[in-house]
């Protein structure tokens, strides 16, 4: 080879190596920097730009609502949290607590920071009410102006309050909607009529809860706050049990929710009749498996009170567990504990207590099958946010348009 053609050749062959490496190395720094991001925490969370996504086969998630003993239900205490965690021997991947609208409409910002401050994903269940009465017709913050937008103003301060918040949230609107003790039922606000609202072929009281969520969504999503995931929260019984009250006539739809929930009380109080977790679960999990073929399964409540004539809580919690963490409902990713303790009336052996600190042995069950198991997170994973697009929306929800609908 001529003595140019081969300096020219070691020339290309050096510019190559160079570039290779200058390659490589760029890879290595910001791809390094790339995964740094997405593993980035603040105060034990992810960065912004992330969402909670679900643990992966044969993992489960563990939440708690830390309510206390004979307290409110939306003073939940940060000291609450650190008992329960120290009593199970695990921390909760998400805590669950109560926002009233009649004590204050702006976000939460103070409890969801505590929350986030103990590593935790704070998990918001937006209660539009004027009082914790339960079993009465809503005065103020009704389906019917919630879908006229008579409350917009507010919604979109509450979502911005959540997109500031920036790290992932957890909320859901509705909770236990087929149950008639909640004014967002169906039995107040049109029931099972045809005539009054919307689709002719729908019920109007669950097609109205249908509109209502949507549009909390939807301007959650138009001010930014996708770090939100919206559940869709069920009790394990409908009640009333009516065609029109069954809860797959109250599903927003799988474009507007992320998570499926429900409700599990073996025995909510020591009066109530016992039933087993395998019962409850094996008659409500198919139908909320058929109502998405890919959302997962949240146990959003469970509990089962100390007390009980017939049944002992810890022997009620085991068997629960073993069911759970055996996969027999395959697509549960997880479960939260309601830990609170309340009066059902003046009588002290009717009182309701879930908390586990108040049972010891109740606590070694949960540090046996959460603290020791390895397999029960107390992290969450998180994913890239992907933003959500309001296609296909139907007319009456849009929020510029906004339907008609008589207040009530």
């Amino acid at each position: 080879m001529p003595k140019a053609q081969k300096y020219l050749a070691f020339a290309v062959a050096g510019l190559v190596v160079l570039f290779l490496g200058g390659l490589a190395l760029f890879r290595f720094y910001f791809g390094s920097k790339a995964v740094s991001q997405q593993n980035s925490t603040l105060n034990g969370i992810t960065a912004k730009g992330q969402v909670v996504a679900t643990p992966g086969a044969g993992k489960y998630y563990h939440g708690v609502f830390p309510g206390g003993e004979f307290a409110e239900e939306d003073q939940i205490k940060k000291e609450e949290l650190a008992s329960y965690q120290e009593a199970v021997g695990k921390k909760a991947v998400w805590v669950y607590f109560t926002h009233n609208w009649f004590k204050g409409k702006p976000f939460p910002v103070k409890t969801a920071s505590w929350i986030r401050d103990n590593g935790s994903v704070p998990f918001i269940r937006l209660m539009l009410r004027s009082s914790e009465e339960q079993n009465v017709k809503e005065p103020k913050y009704t389906l019917a102006r919630i879908i006229r937008g008579d409350f917009d103003k507010d919604l979109r301060a509450w979502a911005r309050g959540a997109k500031t918040f920036g790290t992932p949230l957890l909320a859901e609107f509705g909770t236990e909607v087929n149950g008639e003790w909640f004014a967002w039922n169906g039995k107040w606000n049109g029931g099972g009529a045809k005539l009054g609202y919307g689709d002719k072929k729908q019920f109007d009281g669950p097609e109205r809860f249908k509109d209502a969520y949507r549009r909390i969504i939807r301007l959650s999503r138009e001010e930014g706050a996708s770090n939100i995931l919206w559940a869709f929260h069920i009790n394990s019984d409908d009640v009333p049990n009516t065609a029109w009250n069954k809860f797959e006539n109250y599903y927003p739809g799988d474009k507007w929710i992320d998570w499926l929930g429900v409700s599990i009380y073996g025995a909510g109080t020591p009066m109530a009749e016992a039933e087993t977790m395998r019962e409850m679960m094996d008659a409500v999990y198919p139908r909320l498996a058929k109502l998405s073929k890919t959302k997962p399964v949240v146990i959003l409540e469970l509990g089962f009170t100390n007390g009980h004539p017939a049944v002992k809580q810890e022997d009620w919690a085991k068997d629960a567990l073993t069911e759970l963490f055996f996969g027999r409902w395959p697509r549960v990713i997880g479960f939260a504990w309601w830990n609170e303790s309340w009066e059902n009336d003046d009588d002290p052996a009717h009182n309701s207590v879930l908390r586990v600190q108040n049972n010891p042995a109740l606590a070694a069950v949960f540090k046996k099958m959460l603290g020791e198991n390895e397999n029960v997170l107390g992290e969450p994973f998180y994913r890239s946010l992907i933003k959500k697009v309001n296609e296909n929306i139907k007319p009456e929800t849009s929020t510029k348009n906004p339907k008609p609908a008589p207040a009530s």
